[in-house]
């Protein structure tokens, strides 16, 4: 496969993936904001856009939800914001028309179309409406690559962008709420965010504490959005990339040995040892995520060998 096809795939999978999280994340925050009089906007905006990743812009005073959802949700000038997100994979998937089916070409150019209408209607009808039609396209978009693309290194490298993309936003959900008390109702609002409520409900019965909500999103082997699934998920993407059985000894790529690691530090952790050291193993996470999209994009991107920044001044 052509490096720069397979570059787009694996930020289509990023980009879509980046674009449904973001509009779970906002609808539940946004509605708790309408909802709860006794939340602060201000403080509970600038948390969701720490979670983000997202700089407040110069002069930003005081955040209400309006304010929140114009920056997050509809700012083309913020590439992490949802239309950024649905921009970028829209031209991803026509940079890469001859190895995407046409459905999911045509699903993600109907999105791109129809979201300026559907900021507007949103606008006066509530944010609501904008999230759900997001969440909506992009499981249109899973299902439509589920059921039109052969299961080849194209979308092999869709799954592994997926993936990737999932365990940083799942870890920067967690990350939010790591001083939070055990019954804080800060945990629902994770696993809703997450799209996560209901299933956990179900596998505990109803229990709700912060022990049981971080092992389900970071340990559990069979909810998809769990943060061990997706890593085994994208080790296993890489692992059929890679397909060199004569290799005997170490990891084959620098990508593939970190999504190991790290796979194997949850697998193997007893969970009773999760909580007290929540924060420096989500911390090493997040490092992690990073450190695997640079590999995956010096080893199958790039032709030169990609360089670090480095803060030495030119003198």
């Amino acid at each position: 496969m052509l490096a720069r096809n397979a570059e787009s795939l694996y930020w289509i999978g990023r980009y879509v993936e980046r674009a449904d999280d973001t509009a779970r994340i906002l609808d539940v925050s946004v509605h708790q904001l309408l909802e709860d009089a006794t939340v602060d906007p201000d403080a509970t905006s600038r948390q969701l856009l720490t979670v983000l990743g997202i700089t407040p812009p110069e002069g930003a005073d005081q955040f209400d939800v309006w304010s929140l959802t114009e920056l997050v949700a509809y700012n083309k000038d913020n590439p992490s914001s949802i239309v950024s997100s649905v921009n970028s994979a829209r031209e991803n998937t026509r940079g890469a028309r001859e190895v995407v089916s046409t459905e999911m070409w045509e699903c993600l150019n109907a999105m791109w179309n129809a979201v300026a209408e559907r900021q507007t209607y949103a606008r006066t009808m509530g944010p609501h409406a904008f999230f759900s039609f997001v969440e909506e396209r992009a499981a249109m978009f899973a299902g439509l690559a589920d059921s039109t693309m052969s299961r080849d290194d194209g979308w092999r490298f869709l799954v592994l962008g997926r993936s990737v993309e999932r365990v940083d936003m799942i870890v920067r959900l967690l990350l939010a709420r790591v001083g939070d008390k055990a019954s804080s109702p800060g945990w629902v609002t994770v696993l809703r965010s997450a799209g996560a409520h209901d299933t956990y409900l179900r596998t505990y019965r109803g229990a709700l504490d912060a022990s049981r909500v971080v092992q389900f999103l970071l340990l559990d082997r069979l909810f998809p959005r769990s943060v061990f699934h997706a890593l085994k998920q994208a080790e296993s993407c890489l692992e059929q990339l890679e397909n060199q059985p004569s290799v005997r000894v170490g990891a084959r790529a620098e990508a593939l040995r970190l999504l190991g690691k790290a796979r194997s530090d949850l697998e193997f952790l007893r969970p009773h040892d999760l909580l007290p050291d929540l924060p420096k193993r989500l911390s090493a996470l997040q490092k992690t995520v990073r450190d695997v999209g640079e590999a995956v994009s010096q080893q199958y991107f790039h032709v030169a060998p990609w360089v670090a920044w480095t803060n030495t001044e030119v003198g």
